[in-house]
């Protein structure tokens, strides 16, 4: 028969810039039992001091990644692994596991050869308790991201981080071998603004989006920001008084106000480098 899961089984899908992290686990809940190390009887809790765990219930928590990986600044090739913790008071041991077959931790067919990576983290206490077993993403940016785990009053955060510089250099070689569009140019710009790379560039790239396909308020944004890098704040003024009138025309007020405040900071400083 099918009935209600005690520990469901949850998918979570990340994306981590030009990546992505899928994770397929169970959720076990606390349920008054003492979850880490011993109870106050001294007998082992649920997870004992030592013992391999799945983090998770139910079969082996899986993690994929689509592109290869630095894993606490250690690299790990692109595929899926089971996860596997060694939890002890201090400091934990945390597996990516070649093995994926295993039901569960494995147990006596746990093989640590079959380990594509191990690494250690410190636990953190909380004060605020965590029913059901979690597994979240937190401090997300285009080249990495914090895994966090969470259960009882226990946190251990994982640092995951991608070359994904080096992923959409690919990207661009590829796309500017092709028939590049507007909206082409127009990516490559604004990936270059936000990160903070080659300005010079990106500012040829956007004005190429613009001669190839016209006005808008978007690529007019971009462009206002990429001159105020450069600190060429007059300029940038103009294009980003060019991109609010657009904005206007189709709505969108969100724009208008970043336009805006863009406008009031440059004009002070500005004024303070005259």
């Amino acid at each position: 028969m099918n009935h209600p899961k005690a520990s469901p089984f949850s998918k979570i899908e990340q994306e981590v810039g030009l990546s992505k992290i899928t994770i397929e686990y169970s959720r076990p809940s606390a349920k008054g039992r003492t979850l880490f190390g011993n109870q106050p009887n001294g007998e082992p809790g649920l997870v004992p001091n030592g013992r391999i765990w799945r983090v998770g219930a139910n079969e082996s928590t899986k993690i994929t990644f689509s592109t290869d990986v630095l894993i606490g600044g250690r690299k790990l090739p692109k595929g899926t692994y089971a996860l596997y913790a060694f939890p002890e008071e201090e400091e934990w041991q945390i597996v990516f596991h070649n093995n994926t077959t295993h039901w569960g931790d494995g147990r006596a067919n746990y093989n640590a050869e079959e380990d594509a990576l191990r690494i250690h983290v410190k636990p953190i206490q909380k004060q605020d308790f965590q029913e059901t077993f979690l597994i979240s993403f937190d401090d997300i940016d285009h080249n990495g991201a914090i895994m966090n785990w969470n259960w009882g009053n226990i946190q251990v955060s994982i640092p995951i981080q991608f070359d994904t510089k080096s992923i959409f250099k690919e990207q661009i070689n590829a796309e500017l071998l092709n028939t590049p569009t507007a909206q082409t140019y127009y990516e490559i710009a604004r990936y270059y603004q936000e990160q903070g790379l080659k300005p010079k560039e990106a500012l040829g790239y956007v004005d190429s989006a613009i001669s190839m396909g016209g006005d808008t308020y978007y690529f007019h944004r971009v462009r206002s920001l990429i001159l105020a890098a450069l600190n060429k704040y007059e300029a940038a003024i103009k294009a980003s008084i060019i991109s609010i009138e657009l904005a206007e025309k189709e709505g969108k007020d969100e724009f208008v106000r970043l336009n805006q405040n863009d406008i009031r900071r440059w004009k002070t400083l500005q004024s303070t480098n005259k």
